[in-house]
């Protein structure tokens, strides 16, 4: 195969990472797309900070369709909102045009257990159009590989607890709010916490019809549980507000956030399996202070007991990272929303991408042909 041809979708902050990653990794760029008018026309160089200039333009995202009917694309690299609804309409023009899809949205790590209407709709439509649709990034790796693996050097496992905690500042201003970022602490009770003060069958009902709001852990948990071969009885989630102790600056948000005001969340969800083993993750996405740092905290309670800290990691890094090294999994996985639990552990990758595109394969025997499945 020759190189693989990419298109960025979305070129805010981590368009810099994954679009110089992949360009160091042997991907082409073929296309950029933005809805910020301040970007179209641009140069992807400028987004990215190069020297010299790439020859390829950001364009406006009204024109993604018409791109990928025209072009040819093998993958396309999404970075834009954390919420799948949100994110389906570039994901229906990828599936429909049999483009192959990565993205950075936490939802859509896993789906299926939080908006199961939409994930059944494109899961359908990119089987038609014979191409992969999933969801990767930080979680892949910390919240998921990085566990399973460690559940696999354990005897008897009692409770898994997890916690991981980001700076909302480094991932623009759409995830700022959606963690309650800058509300009053009335208007995160009103606007964020009230959403999960219902009962077990209202949560049932909004999942179904495709409103309900989860946070990042909610799809981890589910993740988790598919790949352990755990089967979830029970799942429910608290949002608390995260409280300023003193005024803080908020560069993403263009303010600053008053002591006693709202930083963030943090967000707590709970599953009780048929197996007697619980998952408890945590998540804290707040505007930090001076003082703080991102960290990742995991337990495995049982025979025996593990523990791995992480003191800050480069999470906006990593994420890109692991998503550019994603892409030759995903183009030869079976098509569908395939999430990452079917495919292999994540690795490095030390020659260009289009070099492992014969290496990888669906580790659940799916028959998938590298040469014929994917576009």
């Amino acid at each position: 195969m020759e190189k693989i041809n990419m298109v960025q979708y979305g070129c805010g902050k981590m368009s810099a990472y994954t679009m110089r990653y992949a360009i160091e990794k042997g991907v082409k760029i073929v296309g950029a797309f933005d809805i910020n008018p301040n970007l179209v026309g641009k140069d992807i160089s400028e987004v990215i900070g190069l020297n010299k200039k790439y020859g390829v333009k950001v364009q406006d995202a009204k024109e993604f369709d018409r791109f990928l009917q025209e072009h040819d694309v093998d993958v396309a690299i999404i970075t834009t909102t954390s919420v799948f609804a949100e994110n389906y309409p570039a994901y229906e023009i990828c599936a429909k045009n049999g483009v192959n899809a990565i993205s950075t949205c936490e939802e859509a790590f896993f789906p299926q257990n939080s908006n199961p209407k939409l994930f059944k709709k494109i899961d359908k439509l990119a089987q038609e159009n014979g191409c992969t649709i999933c969801g990767s990034g930080y979680q892949d790796v910390f919240w998921g590989n990085l566990i399973s693996v460690l559940a696999g050097a354990t005897h008897k496992i009692t409770k898994i607890k997890g916690k991981s905690s980001y700076n909302v500042e480094d991932y623009g201003i759409s995830l700022a709010q959606v963690h309650g970022a800058g509300l009053t602490v009335e208007e995160f009770q009103n606007q964020v916490a009230s959403a999960d003060n219902i009962s077990d069958e209202e949560r049932k009902k909004l999942i179904n019809a495709g409103k309900f709001a989860p946070s990042y852990m909610w799809n981890v948990n589910g993740w988790l549980c598919e790949k352990l071969g755990l089967h979830v009885t029970r799942q429910t989630q608290k949002c608390l507000p995260q409280i300023a102790t003193k005024n803080l600056k908020s560069s993403t948000l263009g303010m600053t956030i008053a002591k006693g005001n709202c930083t963030g969340m943090s967000a707590v969800v709970t599953t009780e399996t048929k197996e007697g083993i619980v998952i408890e993750s945590e998540c804290i996405g707040k505007v930090y202070d001076s003082k703080e740092f991102d960290c990742n905290d995991w337990t495995i309670e049982g025979e025996p007991n593990t523990r791995v800290v992480i003191e800050r990691p480069c999470t906006v890094e990593l994420t890109c990272a692991t998503v550019i090294n994603r892409i030759p999994e995903v183009l030869c996985a079976p098509a569908g929303f395939t999430t990452t639990d079917w495919m292999p552990e994540n690795f490095y990758k030390a020659q260009p991408l289009d070099k492992y595109l014969q290496e990888v394969s669906c580790e659940h025997d799916c028959g998938c042909d590298c040469d014929d499945c994917h576009k």
